[in-house]
């Protein structure tokens, strides 16, 4: 299984980029990470421009979670149940995708399979990244039955 999170932007605080890099790595003991940066745009509405490079980034085959205000919670049981089903169904690529600050355009939107929100709160995008990177890894380890922090 393979995981490739694309997302608009770099992690350019360097506390967000080590616990990014941290959880990733961790992540990376149970499945392929790949993490695709697309770049943002200064358009007057950047949503387009970006989401044509969120499209051109994500493979036909892929399964798409887009990570958006208005998608499900879940909790990390939750989570851990979605990753077993994605297994069971031999569903071996998915992509999560972040946004940049104004959100995706509707076809990204379209594209996303599931849609999944990170908490009723506003994170920083830097902060979702690691946010998603350790709830996946918390998945895994549920799923695997390993002790980790609660």
């Amino acid at each position: 299984m393979k995981f490739r999170f694309v997302w608009v932007g770099k992690t350019r605080d360097q506390h967000y980029k080590a616990l990014q890099e941290e959880y990733l790595q961790r992540l990376s003991y149970f499945v392929s990470v790949e993490v695709v940066e697309v770049r943002d745009s200064k358009d007057k509405d950047p949503r387009e421009t970006e989401g044509k490079r969120i499209l051109e980034k994500l493979n036909q085959s892929s399964l798409v979670c887009l990570l958006d205000v208005g998608g499900k919670q879940k909790s990390s049981h939750q989570i851990a149940e979605m990753i077993e089903g994605w297994q069971d169904k031999g569903i071996r690529d998915i992509s999560f995708v972040i946004g940049g600050a104004n959100g995706v355009s509707a076809a990204v939107a379209e594209r996303a399979n599931a849609v999944l929100s990170l908490s009723f709160l506003t994170f920083t995008h830097e902060m979702a990244r690691v946010v998603l990177a350790e709830q996946l890894y918390r998945g895994f380890t549920i799923i695997k039955g390993f002790p980790y922090q609660k």
